[in-house]
């Protein structure tokens, strides 16, 4: 007959079935190992996945955006001005080239004046109310070789003693061409001119020595002509100190010093 086989009905021992049995439990109930603890002086911030951050923040976007527009408005107008400047210097730099040329080329002289003979009428020094007239010759002398001189309108040409002006007049208008002598002349009035007791004193004393000091001015705007071109209108200014021993229609210039300038704008 055949053997039968019997099941193993031995027991198990306790430990097996325990170790057995826990190993499933021990695990799904196992927590995972906990984080270190942060350094000292160190911090952790937690931040929500669902939160999103933008760097400017929105309230200083439109802020942002101002000041980087007007940080290139800057940047350009600094440009412009760099621009401009560099223009200016070169205009400069050929303006000093023109004059230079210019000056090599027609050796430009300022006109020298003087004056020539004064005549005096109407000095009625016995009364403090005068109207004098003066006639004068002006000599005005053009040594440039290649430069001519257009006298202007709008001139004036006054006489004092000490600081009461005496009468006044214009120069005429007229053209004088290069390497010329002129002599023009020009009468001048006044008309009800009031001097003081003291002016008049001194005025009286000055005739009896014969040496009666008095002051012309003069400013004439003229224009210069270099060949065919002419320059724009340039102001002549001549200012003399004239002595002379009279006060009448044959009164010669006893002593006279003429300072003369041009004025390049008027």
């Amino acid at each position: 007959m055949a053997d039968r086989v019997h099941p193993n009905t031995l027991p198990v021992s306790g430990d097996s079935q325990t170790t057995s049995s826990q190993k499933p439990a021990l695990a799904s109930n196992t927590a995972p190992a906990p984080s270190p603890p942060p350094q000292p002086g160190t911090y952790v911030i937690q931040v929500p996945k669902d939160q999103t951050y933008r760097y400017p923040p929105p309230e200083n976007a439109q802020r942002y955006a101002n000041y980087t527009n007007r940080k290139t408005r800057r940047n350009r107008c600094c440009c412009c001005l760099c621009w401009l400047i560099g223009i200016l210097f070169i205009l400069v730099v050929l303006a000093a080239i023109a004059a230079g040329v210019f000056y090599l080329i027609f050796r430009p002289e300022s006109p020298h004046y003087t004056i020539d003979r004064i005549a005096v009428k109407g000095m009625n020094l016995n009364s403090s109310m005068i109207s004098p007239e003066f006639d004068i010759s002006v000599k005005a002398e053009n040594g440039n070789n290649k430069i001519g001189i257009y006298y202007e309108d709008d001139s004036t040409v006054e006489i004092f003693y000490r600081d009461v002006i005496l009468c006044n007049g214009v120069l005429p208008v007229f053209y004088q061409p290069s390497n010329n002598v002129t002599v023009f002349q020009t009468v001048l009035k006044g008309n009800g001119i009031e001097l003081g007791r003291s002016d008049r004193r001194t005025l009286v004393n000055a005739v009896a020595k014969r040496n009666v000091p008095l002051s012309l001015k003069l400013r004439a705007p003229v224009k210069i002509k270099v060949g065919s071109v002419k320059t724009w209108k340039i102001r002549v200014k001549v200012d003399c100190d004239v002595t002379v021993d009279q006060l009448t229609a044959k009164a010669k210039i006893v002593n006279k010093n003429c300072n003369y300038g041009l004025d390049l704008w008027l």
